[in-house]
């Protein structure tokens, strides 16, 4: 049975994120690369271990979190959907099960928030693992004279934390902001529509999400 640490040792596979990644320095992007990817696959997982799904839906979970920014590799655009066909074939030659294919290329074909939907746990998981992966140390530009809107709200981050109680009735993702960088508005321009895809995805879950910044609830 194909694990995610087997994944994780993967040459192509780390060869993709590597080169998916350059792609994404060139266009003047975020940090894209092991970090976000091991981030993200860490509390995909974590979400639903806390909810108490089924240890196999976990590993997916953070298979689908490893792999799914390496479409970028492509072309930015599209590429939850490049980033699937090519999971369903790497996944493929490793040896996973046709129905553990298809949950983990079905949440990395949704986790974009221009087409993307939460339709299984998984998928869930993985949108609210992405979206919420707000960070200073993701931001490459040097000089803070030349930040866009992105490197200013990703700069102005200072700590991020995605919780579920205890009650499993809520998951919250809880923002330290330093508003010299970056205003509490900007971080909506840019992050209202993954905020809402958050909403849904937790929803999917049977979660209500909350987005907390500087102990302030916003949403």
């Amino acid at each position: 049975m194909l694990t995610f640490e087997d994944v994780k040792r993967s040459e192509a596979v780390n060869t993709y994120i590597t080169c998916a990644d350059e792609s994404l320095r060139a266009l003047g992007y975020t940090e894209h690369s092991f970090a976000h990817v091991t981030r993200t696959a860490e509390d995909a997982g974590y979400i639903l271990q806390a909810l108490g799904y089924p240890e196999r839906e976990v590993e997916l979970a953070k298979i689908s979190g490893y792999l799914h920014d390496i479409g970028n590799l492509v072309n930015r655009e599209n590429h939850s959907h490049t980033g699937a066909v090519m999971a369903f074939q790497i996944l493929e030659r490793l040896g996973m099960t046709p129905s553990e294919i298809a949950t983990v290329t079905t949440a990395i074909g949704n986790h974009d928030e221009g087409t993307g939907v939460p339709v299984n746990s998984v998928s869930a998981a993985l949108i609210l693992a992405d979206k919420s992966d707000v960070r200073r140390t993701r931001v490459r530009n040097t000089e803070i004279a030349g930040f866009d809107i992105h490197d200013r709200v990703n700069y102005s981050v200072k700590k991020s934390a995605l919780k579920i109680n205890e009650e499993h009735t809520l998951i919250k993702l809880k923002l330290t902001v330093d508003t010299k960088y970056g205003s509490v508005m900007d971080y909506f321009e840019i992050f209202l529509g993954r905020m809402i895809m958050c909403r849904k995805a937790a929803e999917r879950l049977g979660l209500e999400f909350k987005l907390i910044v500087n102990e302030q609830q916003l949403i």
